[in-house]
């Protein structure tokens, strides 16, 4: 279809010129010129859905793993079209655009489609210098009133790519959720380690723009994950490698950087971060703040809290000596900031949702991975925030219909758990249940038996089920029940791992804690 025809049968949705910037106007910007590489090399993808909305995003990429950053694109604002339908061969399109790819945000695209109608099936495609993308698939959430019977959301975290194949993907994509939650560690930000990994990342470890811009690059190229996000939208939030390992807020990993030095190298990662994510325009960053926590209601079936477990945490060790360590009992130390955490609460307390789902980091439940009466807790979870932690149970407890659930990863293991209102009473009420996803990749083939299972299931009587292998978790919401499936590969060191359910869950609207499945 050519241009001038294109804009044409456009309508309303094609006066709406979207722009990817807020310097770069579309007289500007030109066409991408014709007989370049292909450059939707990335794909396309979606995410945050809302009833009559969804964010479209792709990259023009016809070099993508270009060592500059800048994919092979030219420094000038490029003008690509989009459109939406409701069939996949765009027989009946219902909206229509332009928007401008802009070499400030990397030749990136997000479009928020508007005036869709809600909880429907919606197909869309690009155009750039004569190239069409793939034709990605979408969905937008139903309307909050809308009586909703059934939610398919699968949950995922940590793909090191170096540490293997992501196969999950492939069999995610076969269970066909309704949308796809990813916790964090999108990407590693760490240098190849050794000639024996699977995969080796390109480049050295990102510091600066164009090196994070390269390493999301090289992710996305991954046929798997890019095909999950052509055909699945996604929500997203980060952990600590988009950035650097174990930061928090101000604070590296590195006791050398300054906070000074790291918010330069944090605004370099947000600005990347959000470039590659299917995110809308208020969540681009400023510098090296980005708001990124919000809300996604799917009808009255489910409220979906994305949370930020990073960007406003106190650093992760409150004291030298993590098996005496007063100071984590803290009231002051907070995981999420006081403002996000008056959000999350004053939700919790208003919600009116079937389901309530708190989709975060880290692991949230008390795990104690220390034998016998003394107690030693892992670095990187809620343990270090008990107060904090406890705020948001006592929200829980005191609102007995509501149907909670916390969902994250980090912890590279498959984790079942009941959060309980007293930990040091197994028989105290139970105020939600938490799902810990897996890692895609990260650590490898994983194992069946492992000591460090057998450990945290003698020690933690509120911990219903744990693996140390790589999968992810698929999870049913009805308005009678969640049910939650822990899906793992025996394998990612090579491609074509089979998938197998390893364990499964439910839990009952109205009565609150884990059953087996």
């Amino acid at each position: 279809m050519g241009r001038r025809r294109f804009l044409r049968l456009g309508g309303a949705g094609s006066a709406a010129l979207l722009l990817g910037t807020g310097s770069y106007g579309i007289g500007r910007a030109r066409a991408a010129p014709r007989g370049v590489s292909y450059p939707f090399t990335l794909g396309v993808a979606s995410g945050d859905p809302l009833p009559g909305s969804v964010v479209l995003w792709t990259r023009l990429a016809p070099d993508p793993l270009a060592l500059d950053g800048t994919a092979g694109m030219p420094p000038r604002p490029v003008v690509v079209d989009w459109e939406v339908a409701e069939d996949e061969r765009f027989r009946h399109g219902v909206r229509r655009g332009a928007a401008v790819a802009s070499p400030e945000l990397g030749h990136t695209v997000h479009v928020e489609a508007r005036g869709l109608r809600p909880g429907r099936e919606h197909f869309y495609r690009f155009r750039a210098g004569g190239e069409l993308s793939p034709v990605g698939r979408t969905r937008t959430a139903p309307h909050p009133a809308d009586r909703v019977g059934e939610l398919r959301l699968a949950i995922v975290a940590c793909q090191h790519l170096e540490a293997g194949w992501f196969t999950a993907y492939r069999h995610l994509l076969a269970d066909d959720p309704h949308l796809v939650a990813h916790c964090g560690d999108y990407i590693y930000e760490s240098p190849s380690t050794s000639a024996l990994n699977p995969r080796a990342h390109v480049g050295p470890e990102p510091l600066d723009l164009a090196g994070y811009r390269l390493r999301h690059a090289q992710y996305r190229t991954d046929p798997d994950l890019q095909a999950a996000h052509v055909l699945l939208p996604w929500t997203v939030t980060f952990d600590d490698h988009e950035v650097d390992n174990n930061w928090a807020g101000d604070v590296s990993e590195d006791p050398e950087v300054t906070p000074e030095e790291f918010r330069r190298r944090r605004a370099a990662a947000f600005q990347a971060y959000y470039e590659h994510m299917p995110l809308r325009t208020v969540h681009r960053p400023n510098g090296p703040d980005m708001l990124l926590h919000r809300r996604l209601r799917y009808g009255d079936l489910a409220n979906l809290h994305v949370l930020d477990g990073r960007q406003h945490r106190h650093p992760q060790l409150a004291c030298p000596d993590p098996m005496a360590c007063p100071e984590r009992l803290d009231p002051r130390r907070t995981m999420l900031g006081a403002e996000q955490e008056r959000w999350l609460l004053d939700g919790l307390r208003r919600s009116g949702a079937r389901w309530d789902v708190l989709v975060q980091q880290v692991p949230f439940t008390r795990l104690d991975e220390a034998a016998g009466p003394a107690s030693r807790f892992g670095r990187d979870n809620w343990n270090w925030f008990p107060a904090a932690r406890q705020r948001l149970q006592d929200v829980l407890a005191t609102r007995a219909d509501l149907n909670p659930m916390v969902v994250g990863g980090e912890a590279h293991r498959h984790i079942a758990a009941d959060v309980r209102a007293d930990w040091d009473d197994p028989d105290s009420p139970v105020v939600a249940s938490e799902i810990v996803t897996t890692s895609v990749t990260t650590d490898g083939d994983g194992e069946e038996h492992s000591p460090w299972v057998d450990l945290v299931l003698a020690e933690n009587p509120h911990v219903a089920y744990a693996r140390r292998q790589r999968g992810y978790v698929r999870c049913r919401l009805t308005r009678d029940t969640w049910s939650t499936d822990f899906r793992v590969v025996p394998f990612v060191s090579r491609p074509g791992a089979p998938v197998a359910t390893d364990a499964s869950f439910v839990v009952e609207a109205g009565r609150r804690g884990l059953q087996p499945g």
